[in-house]
């Protein structure tokens, strides 16, 4: 009775970084560059993959699809918070901010199946030559991204359905960047244990099992590379894995760094500049590696800036 008697909110208004006019400016066209240079970037991965034969493989094929989740988790978030930023605050209609929450949540989450599909991949190309051909198949491939994708939006749909039924009463206030889940259950007025019980148990199929399987696949990695006899063929076999293995460090340390570090103690700044490097500095970062490090895809930018002098 008493929640019914409150007023329902309808929008919210995220505070973004409350600081002065000269450095909301700075940290807009900073994050405009990162933005504009994260799409380029995941665009032209996903291009070079696509028309470049010698890129027709499954490794360069699951990289594109991590572009693709990479390119969903900024573009959901970036452009809100850029308007936050140039006008020191926003509003945002509880649909938008839970839609925002939504689509946020499931290229996470897809991208945790997709860097564990990565990891299985790898484990075959290294402890299974022989068979990778015929193991990991075009649509063997095409499956398993289908499924990732699939995963990652059927199992985050459980938990929204549930948020979008919370009783938001007051106040509208976020003081964060976007619609992150934490900021938002703090806003509800309803009994939110259910809500931290269902993210504790998606936490297993979505965070858990990727881990148990990326984990398990390394370590027989790990174990076929030290059976290699030669250093030139130590080297060669680590080098096309060790990739991957730098983009799931950071992809799971950022993530563990806001999500699994207690709160306690932290300020509200410091939360937001932590939610900075999952949502903006890894989709930037992950294309980066895979160009400098991966010869075939250096081989593959310079033939295309090739074509295009010609």
């Amino acid at each position: 009775m008493q929640e019914d008697n409150l007023t329902e909110v309808s929008e919210f208004f995220l505070l973004g970084f409350q600081t002065s006019q000269n450095l909301r400016f700075s940290l807009f066209f900073f994050l405009l560059v990162i933005y504009c240079g994260t799409i380029c970037g995941n665009l032209l991965i996903i291009t070079l993959v696509s028309t470049s034969k010698n890129l027709h493989t499954p490794m360069y094929f699951f990289i594109s699809q991590l572009s693709i989740s990479d390119i969903l988790i900024i573009t959901d978030i970036v452009p809100k918070m850029l308007k936050i930023l140039l006008n020191n605050g926003g509003t945002m209609s509880l649909i938008g901010c839970i839609t925002q929450l939504y689509m946020f949540c499931t290229s996470e989450a897809s991208e945790c199946f997709l860097l564990a599909v990565m990891s299985y991949d790898r484990y075959v190309a290294i402890c299974n030559p022989l068979r990778y051909s015929s193991i990991m198949t075009s649509g063997h491939c095409m499956m398993l991204s289908i499924l990732c994708w699939l995963l990652g939006f059927s199992i985050i749909l459980i938990y929204i359905i549930k948020i979008a039924k919370l009783n938001f009463c007051g106040p509208h206030i976020i003081d964060h960047l976007f619609c992150d889940i934490n900021p938002l259950l703090e806003v509800s007025c309803s009994d939110t244990f259910i809500i931290h019980m269902v993210i504790y148990i998606m936490g297993i199929p979505i965070v858990i099992i990727p881990t148990i399987i990326i984990i398990v696949s390394y370590t027989y990695i790990v174990l076929a590379i030290l059976r290699i006899s030669s250093n030139i063929g130590r080297q060669k076999a680590f080098s096309t894995c060790s990739s991957h293995l730098i983009v799931v460090s950071i992809f799971y340390w950022t993530m563990f760094g806001v999500y699994g570090v207690p709160t306690k103690g932290r300020t509200l700044t410091m939360s937001k500049i932590l939610s900075l490097l999952y949502t903006v500095f890894t989709p930037l970062v992950n294309p980066i590696i895979y160009s400098l490090r991966n010869k075939d895809i250096r081989e593959a930018v310079q033939k295309c800036h090739k074509r295009l002098i010609w």
